[in-house]
């Protein structure tokens, strides 16, 4: 099987052989599902907005520009403004039922724990700009690069650092921070 790389992958979907974009959803699917998750808390949902940001991508692969940023980049800010999109149209009360997806297995308890925690972490991150929570999900649960949250945000890297840290330590003041390092760990 012949292995494609990413850069010959964008090239033949831009030039019009979309099979190639089969390698650039191989590659990210997980990715940007775990970070429209993280941001929806909603298994379904999760999906769906996953399944709307490839197809925007494909749709749009003509106008991918690799000199202003990574492929990567270009594509979490489609899943960040497919997100944005979706709580535009969203009612506003949510059924607490569709809130959080338990797990099915076993540890029922623990499951219960978790989504407490999660509770917790989610309650103090709606608190925060949507920006700044982006720049925090984007950081602890997807592990991008300053550089490339700048470019997915649309702010200097500097700024990306400054709020990361600052967030970060307003967790720590709200004893938070634990929750989250804890829930990075157990949610990946």
């Amino acid at each position: 099987m012949e292995t494609v790389s990413e850069q010959e992958a964008i090239e033949r979907c831009q030039r019009g052989d979309l099979a190639g974009f089969a390698v650039l959803y191989d590659s990210y699917v997980k990715k940007i599902y775990n970070f429209v998750y993280y941001k929806t808390m909603h298994r379904e949902t999760a999906q769906d907005l996953t399944s709307q940001t490839f197809l925007k991508a494909v749709k749009n692969i003509g106008s991918f520009n690799a000199a202003k940023g990574s492929f990567s980049s270009w594509l979490y800010r489609i899943a960040r403004n497919t997100v944005i999109d979706y709580y535009r149209t969203k009612k506003t009360e949510t059924n607490i039922e569709d809130a959080w997806d338990l797990h099915t297995d076993d540890d029922v308890e623990r499951d219960i724990d978790t989504v407490r925690q999660l509770e917790q972490v989610q309650t103090y991150l709606k608190k925060l700009p949507s920006e700044q929570r982006d720049i925090v999900i984007l950081r602890v649960w997807e592990g991008l690069s300053y550089r490339e949250i700048a470019a997915i945000v649309g702010k200097s890297e500097a700024g990306c650092k400054m709020s990361f840290f600052r967030t970060i330590a307003k967790l720590r003041n709200e004893n938070l921070i634990a929750l989250l390092l804890l829930l990075t760990i157990k949610l990946v």
